[in-house]
């Protein structure tokens, strides 16, 4: 275990470093001039672009731009914001609460929905609760999360005379406030993940339910609800696993864009924000910060796999 732990962090770090190189490298061939970002002029003089560009480190050659970003990473100086001049990390870090409470409740109403709806479709197959059930999954997927987003405040502001309240509260300082903020973009961005995972988990199910041991077990007169609940889903676990996984680098993308849409003040829209007026160092943080927290989500979702099928040993 702890060899194979040594050698995913390795890859980890070999991963993390590839996508800092390409975010570094990609974020200066964007096109626009960085004076006229920092002067927020069209009409700049060339003395001024040459001092901005040496306070900037930027008439530098790119490899020691980088190495000396990289050091910065490493003793927490993540850069500062080409305009507002505010220190990058300490503006992510304002934000990181709603984001990862956005993802953590999407994450949760996805689950809720789709293990349920998968395995009532596995074990009533080829029935028409299990028609039913797959296509209205299909018509899950096949909907945007950012249509849904706007859908869900146009419809209960035209039916019932409601929008939901702008901006963001603690949840420790009013959880009912917070939970009102973040419901319908929780749904809008959930919808889809929990349309995958129902699939997915049919798929497990059907599979698992034609395995012996599952027969067995029928026979030795176990209690449906017993065998379903302590063999077949348990077992069927692991392809469920993996789809968030691999799903979470989709819901990441999706806060974006719902964040923007329900005036969210995180790392969504911060993201866009920082695309849209060219904010290198901010942007790299950013895709620095999202490719580290995926990388470590699908490390414990590979390590999780030994708990729901003890069979699993590392080496």
């Amino acid at each position: 275990m702890t060899q194979y732990l040594m050698k995913r962090l390795l890859a980890a770090i070999l991963v993390l470093f590839v996508i800092s190189v390409i975010v570094f490298v990609a974020v200066r061939a964007i096109p626009g001039d960085v004076c006229k970002i920092v002067l927020n002029t069209p009409d700049v003089d060339q003395a001024q672009c040459d001092s901005i560009r040496a306070e900037l480190g930027l008439d530098e050659p790119l490899v020691t731009q980088y190495l000396k970003y990289m050091g910065g990473l490493f003793t927490g100086d993540w850069g500062t914001q080409l305009i507002s001049k505010r220190d990058v990390w300490t503006e992510m870090k304002t934000r990181i609460p709603l984001t990862l409470e956005l993802t953590i409740l999407a994450t949760t109403f996805g689950f809720v929905i789709a293990l349920p709806i998968g395995i009532i479709s596995a074990v009533r197959q080829d029935s028409f609760l299990d028609y039913f059930l797959r296509l209205t999954v299909v018509g899950w997927l096949s909907i945007p999360a950012f249509w849904l987003g706007v859908m869900l405040i146009i419809w209960p502001a035209k039916w019932w005379g409601y929008s939901p309240p702008v901006g963001y509260v603690d949840i420790w300082v009013d959880p009912l406030k917070n939970l009102e903020q973040l419901f319908l973009p929780a749904i809008a961005l959930g919808i889809g993940l929990s349309a995958s995972l129902a699939r997915v988990t049919r798929s497990a199910m059907l599979e698992v339910f034609r395995q012996d041991y599952i027969r067995t077990a029928r026979a030795k007169g176990l209690r449906e609800r017993m065998i379903i609940s302590r063999h077949a889903l348990r077992n069927s676990m692991i392809p469920v696993i993996t789809l968030f996984g691999l799903q979470v680098g989709v819901l990441f993308g999706g806060t974006v864009v719902l964040e923007g849409i329900f005036s969210l003040p995180g790392l969504g829209q911060l993201t866009f924000q920082a695309v849209t007026i060219k904010d290198y160092p901010q942007v790299q943080g950013l895709v620095i910060f999202f490719a580290t927290v995926l990388v470590m989500i699908n490390l414990l979702v590979d390590l999780s796999y030994a708990y729901f099928d003890p069979r699993i040993r590392y080496s």
